[in-house]
């Protein structure tokens, strides 16, 4: 069962006005698939009835519940690695060495919209891999998730194994603890790394966001491509503001900055940095 046409702009418009996500009209059985179970919980026959509850006063917190049913979540560990190896290998050893110069006491990242969490813990266990290797290298990681819901699965940090198979041992030895009895076929990210990342429930689009330093590295990946191009420019600007002078802005790799007006400069595929 899909929405009507009248049912389907009007949750069409509430999902862009309260997200900027902008579903086209090739979108509705997307939306119908994802919505049909939310329905079947709420015991609502059909979109005209849940469109009403969307209007009535309690509508606004299921809004916040069809937010998170639409917004897509597909990621996993060290995706794009490329640009993991970029944070290693060229902005860790910047940072280092302007470190005594500048007065910094710790590099600071944020993974915009980290999804289950897969992003964060990845970005987590590249800086502390990196404390390993360089004395006195300390870091901050904000993550943040419109959806609800899914930031509480990735604060937890658990994961079955598919989803860890293919890190190397290694990798795994160090920052994973591997279920046993009812968690067998789970791992779980230790909680030296956990406790590491502070966790925000964060719309992109909010009036205000709850950072009081500028970040040295911003992850924006894989999410813009769901916003119009008023709505890329306005967050990549926005962002850009956040960055310390000569910080760096990660997109996906499916995304473009082409046609978007910003200040930064593009250094290599998908990466970006705000001017020194």
């Amino acid at each position: 069962m899909a929405p009507s046409d009248a049912d389907y702009e009007l949750i069409r418009k509430l999902v862009y006005d309260c997200s900027r996500i902008n579903l086209g009209s090739d979108k509705k059985e997307l939306v119908a698939a994802r919505l049909g179970k939310r329905l079947r919980s709420l015991n609502i026959a059909d979109y005209r009835e849940y469109c009403k509850l969307l209007k009535s006063p309690d509508g606004l917190e299921e809004v916040k519940n069809l937010i998170d049913v639409i917004s897509t979540n597909h990621t996993y560990f060290f995706r794009e690695e490329k640009h993991f190896e970029f944070l290693e290998q060229t902005v860790i050893k910047e940072f280092l060495e302007s470190k005594k110069r500048a007065g910094e006491r710790c590099l600071r990242c944020w993974s915009a919209a980290c999804s289950s969490g897969e992003e964060p813990y990845s970005i987590a266990m590249s800086l502390a891999l990196q404390s390993d290797v360089y004395q006195g290298f300390d870091w901050e990681l904000d993550s943040s998730d419109i959806s609800r819901q899914i930031l509480e699965r990735a604060q937890k940090g658990i994961y079955p194994e598919e989803h860890v198979s293919k890190l190397p041992q290694d990798i795994k030895r160090r920052f994973f603890q591997k279920g046993v009895g009812p968690y067998s076929g789970q791992y779980r990210i230790k909680e030296d790394i956990r406790k590491k990342i502070r966790w925000h429930n964060l719309n992109l689009f909010d009036s205000k966001w709850p950072f009081t330093d500028l970040f040295h590295v911003i992850f924006c990946r894989n999410v813009m491509i769901y916003f119009d191009r008023p709505s890329q420019e306005h967050l990549v600007n926005r962002l850009s503001k956040h960055l310390v002078p000569g910080g760096f802005l990660m997109i996906g790799h499916s995304e473009s900055l082409s046609g978007v007006t910003h200040n930064l400069k593009a250094l290599h595929p998908a990466i970006y940095r705000r001017p020194a």
